[in-house]
Parts: C-alpha cells; sequence; structure tokens
C-alpha cells in the first residue's frame, strides 16, 4: 500500500537530485520510493515564478538606470547651453567694446587725419572711401532678445567636443589680435575690409580707375595677410607694368609662377598671365631674348592664341634686327 509522505528533506546538483524519505517501522529493503510528476511540476513552477521575478527586477533596474542617464545627460547637455551663452555674451560685448574705441578714435582723430591723408595719398588705400563717405552717426542703444543658442560649429552640441572647441575659438582670438597689433593699418579698418580676398575686390576696382598705387596698397595689405594667394602677386605686376616699376614686375610674376603649382587646367590662365606680364617687363627692359622664352611659355598653354603669337612674332623680329645691325 502506497505513503504519501510530507516529512522529506533533499538536495540537488546540476546532474542529479538527492531525496531522503524517513520510514519509520518499515524496512528498508522492503519499501520502494515512488515519485510523481506532480511533485517535479509544482517544483518547475516555483522555478519559473522565481525566474519571472528576477526578470522583472532586472527590468526595472535596466529602465532606472536609463533614467538616471538620461537626467545626467540633460544636466550635461544644460551646462554645455550655459557655457556656450556666456562665452557668446563675451564675444558680443568684446565687438560692443571694439565698436565703442573705433568710434572714440574716428571721432577724436577726425581732423588730424584729413591733414595727414593729403601727405600720404599713395600709402592710404581707402582715401578716395574716407573723402566720398561721411561718418555715420553712432547707433542708438537697444537691446535684442536671443531665443536660441547660436553655434560656432556645425555639429551636433551631443557630439562636439566643448573643451577643444573652446580652446580653439580662444586661439582664433588670439591670433586675431596679434595680427591686429603686428599690422597697424587694421585698426581702423573693418572685420569684412580684413579680408585678403575683400582687399583683391578693392584692389581691382581701383586699378580699374587707374588708380595703381592704391592698388597696389591694397595687394600689399592683402598679401600681409595671405601671401599664398597667386593672383594678389599676378594683379600686383600689372600695377607695376602700368607704373614701369619693371624689375618690381619681374618679381611678382616669378612670386605668382611659383605659387601656381603643380600646373593643372584651372591655374592654366594664370600662369599664362604671368608669363605675359613677365616677358613684357624683360622686353622693357630691352631684354628680348629672356623675353621671348616667357612669351613662347604662354603659347605652349594655349597655342592658338592670336594676340601671344603676333607679339612673339614682334619680339624675334626685334631680336634678328638687333643681330643683322651687330654683324
Amino acid at each position: 500500500m502506497p505513503l504519501q509522505l510530507s516529512n522529506y528533506s533533499w538536495q540537488q546538483t546540476s546532474t542529479a537530485v538527492f531525496i531522503s524519505v524517513p520510514l519509520r517501522g518499515v524496512s528498508v529493503r522492503d519499501a520502494d520510493v515512488f515519485c510523481t510528476e506532480n511533485y517535479l511540476k509544482i517544483e518547475e513552477e516555483e522555478r519559473k515564478k522565481i525566474e519571472d521575478m528576477k526578470e522583472n527586477e532586472r527590468i526595472k533596474a535596466t529602465k532606472e538606470l536609463e533614467a538616471w542617464k538620461e537626467c545626467q545627460r540633460k544636466a550635461e547637455e544644460l551646462k554645455i547651453i550655459q557655457r556656450e551663452e556666456k562665452l557668446y555674451h563675451q564675444e558680443k560685448q568684446m565687438k560692443e567694446e571694439r565698436k565703442k574705441l573705433k568710434h572714440k578714435c574716428l571721432t577724436g582723430n577726425s581732423a588730424s587725419k584729413n591733414l595727414a591723408t593729403k601727405g600720404r595719398n599713395s600709402e592710404n588705400i581707402f582715401f578716395e572711401k574716407l573723402k566720398e563717405d561721411s561718418i555715420p552717426a553712432p547707433r542708438s542703444v537697444g537691446s535684442i532678445k536671443i531665443s536660441f543658442t547660436p553655434r560656432v560649429f556645425p555639429t551636433a552640441l551631443r557630439e562636439s567636443q566643448v573643451a577643444e572647441e573652446e580652446e580653439w575659438l580662444h586661439k582664433q582670438a588670439e591670433a586675431r589680435r596679434a595680427m591686429n597689433t603686428d599690422i597697424p593699418e587694421l585698426c581702423d579698418l573693418k572685420e569684412e575690409e580684413k579680408n585678403p580676398e575683400w582687399l583683391k575686390d578693392k584692389g581691382n576696382k581701383l586699378f580699374a580707375t587707374e588708380n595703381y598705387l592704391a592698388a597696389i596698397n591694397a595687394y600689399n595689405l592683402a598679401i600681409r595677410l595671405n601671401n599664398k594667394i597667386p593672383l594678389l602677386y599676378l594683379n600686383r605686376a600689372a600695377c607695376h607694368l602700368k607704373l614701369k616699376n619693371l624689375h618690381k614686375a619681374i618679381e611678382d610674376s616669378s612670386k605668382a609662377l611659383e605659387i601656381l603649382t603643380p600646373p593643372v587646367a584651372d591655374n592654366a590662365n594664370a600662369r599664362m598671365k604671368a608669363y605675359i606680364r613677365r616677358g613684357t617687363a624683360f622686353c622693357q627692359l630691352e631684354l628680348y631674348v629672356e623675353g621671348l622664352q616667357d612669351y613662347e611659355a604662354a603659347l605652349k598653354i594655349d597655342p592658338s592664341n592670336k594676340i601671344v603669337q603676333n607679339d612673339a612674332e614682334k619680339i624675334r623680329n626685334i631680336i634678328q634686327g638687333t643681330e643683322l645691325e651687330s654683324k
């Protein structure tokens, strides 16, 4: 007759289950022990409940961790925004102070500048502008409401490296201050007038009006700001040709050719102009052999150019005539 026992103990390993059953008054050799599926099923259900509880706790802990991380990220973004706003206001304040200082310099020294301008028109590249334009009245003080945080860099705020960006901005500001200190001519200029490209366009306009000295001054200042732009030397060489500064025209044309390397299709037109201008300067110095070499170099770039062909032929005739006279 089977007996159901509730008073038992058991141990479990990864490979076996050991059950201890107390049988009082029963001979061990005459007893058989049976384990039904009901008990095993109940144990499996209990284990599943425990695992479900653990999984729920794990999910809950994960959600809490993600929420904490999100709070930390938002707090860090808020700090970055506040730091950028502070930097923006500092830059804005510096600009306002520079404007006030510039206006003070212009109003306080306008009389002395007008007297000095008469004696150095060839050195001041903007004397026409000072004569024609009147100084505008100071702007009225007002407040501007900013509803966004401007960023210098195009990267997303969460992807940016704030420390590196601030260091870069600091270095840029130091470089601008050093440049303004090294070049006194920049003190009275607007911000856009300190751009080499703007100065190049200004020089081109002055050249078109045959004001070659003022154009040279514009190109000089642009070259001091950036000495790697070949068109600045090329255009200044054209001014020197007009003023018969032939050796300087040769130097500027040679410098332009030095920068216009390697020779590619994009700089072919500039190289051709440099050869022609240097060749013209050589010919005006009666160095016709050197001038012909430059014209032939220009023809290699554009063999179908009739004007250059005719000029080269004229130089050949001059050389041949000189040789005949010497004979």
